[in-house]
């Protein structure tokens, strides 16, 4: 299945958001480890802008790790004011650029919840339509996700999304949002408070190891 109208939709609904922001709210810590809202932002234009070339110049400076590459990359687009940053996302919103072998599914991840990663902290609206969350909560809990975004075995719980058709695993549940729940799959502990069931203090365990 393909996802690049959502992915597209999603991009540019995010842009139009982050142009509302003032300065203050750009330096804002995200949900996304040491990255500001700008970072993230700023991140999320790489894939799409960023030539073969300078990549490949970058990740051979990162000495060929990807994650410090990817760094190195973000850093320099967040130098871009945040009207330059915005006008880019909006120009790349329909790029089709995919990680190898993970197709459609790693970049509407990647948007969905870099989205939440600005929206959440900020406080603002996140009333997008939730059923593109559950082609991702499928990718998150497969083993193609355990490396390079999940990054460890899932918890040995049921989980199940309340407002979605959307259920997986066995043992103690946690139910709620699929946000909050793909959000906690990834390691972020933002929206624990929206998530409910015997299995929730164990999967709050799981982030915090």
């Amino acid at each position: 299945m393909e996802h690049w109208a959502t992915i597209a939709a999603e991009r540019r609904a995010l842009a139009d958001q982050l142009e509302t922001l003032d300065d203050a709210q750009w330096a804002t810590p995200s949900l996304c480890g040491e990255w500001t809202v700008r970072h993230v932002a700023a991140h999320l234009v790489v894939p799409n802008k960023v030539k073969l070339g300078r990549f490949l110049v970058t990740f051979a400076g990162a000495r060929f790790n990807f994650d410090r590459a990817n760094v190195a990359m973000t850093a320099r687009e967040a130098q871009h004011s945040p009207q330059e940053i915005v006008a880019d996302l909006r120009t790349h919103a329909s790029g089709r650029f995919a990680p190898p072998g993970m197709g459609s599914i790693a970049p509407l991840t990647d948007i969905l919840v870099h989205g939440q990663d600005i929206r959440v902290p900020l406080g603002l609206a996140t009333d997008r339509p939730v059923d593109p969350w559950a082609s991702s909560l499928d990718f998150v809990v497969s083993k193609k996700a355990q490396r390079g975004f999940v990054g460890k075995p899932l918890p040995p719980l049921r989980l199940a999304a309340t407002d979605l058709d959307w259920s997986h695993g066995e043992g103690d549940e946690v139910s709620g949002p699929a946000v909050a729940l793909t959000l906690a799959l990834l390691g972020r502990p933002a929206l624990l408070d929206q998530l409910t069931g015997p299995g929730a203090p164990a999967l709050a365990s799981w982030i915090a190891r």
